[in-house]
């Protein structure tokens, strides 16, 4: 099993309430339940108000190196990532488990 985990960082100036970041947030909900590749999925609004902390984070699994290829080619996963690109940046760790 591989492990993806993605962690969010709005960009200056935006908000959890801006009307794109709510687009992006139902699109990644929905992700789940659209993509057979994924084992294990949630998302969520990191609670922390540590300065350090990211706002949003994604934990997945996937069977294998093939099941995460599939996974982040699919056209849902790549239609919230365009969304999430417009107001956001990211950093990712991808381990086998």
């Amino acid at each position: 099993m591989i492990r993806h985990l993605v962690l969010f960082k709005l960009n200056q100036g935006v908000k959890r309430d801006d009307p794109r970041v709510a687009e992006g947030y139902r699109a990644f909900k929905e992700l789940g339940d659209r993509i057979p590749e994924l084992k294990f999925w949630e998302c969520e609004w990191n609670i922390s108000e540590r300065p350090i902390a990211y706002d949003f984070a994604i934990n997945a699994a996937v069977e294998d190196a093939d099941a995460l290829r599939r996974y982040l080619a699919h056209p849902d996963h790549q239609a919230g990532v365009a969304l999430w690109r417009e107001f956001s940046t990211w950093v990712i760790a991808d381990y086998a488990f």
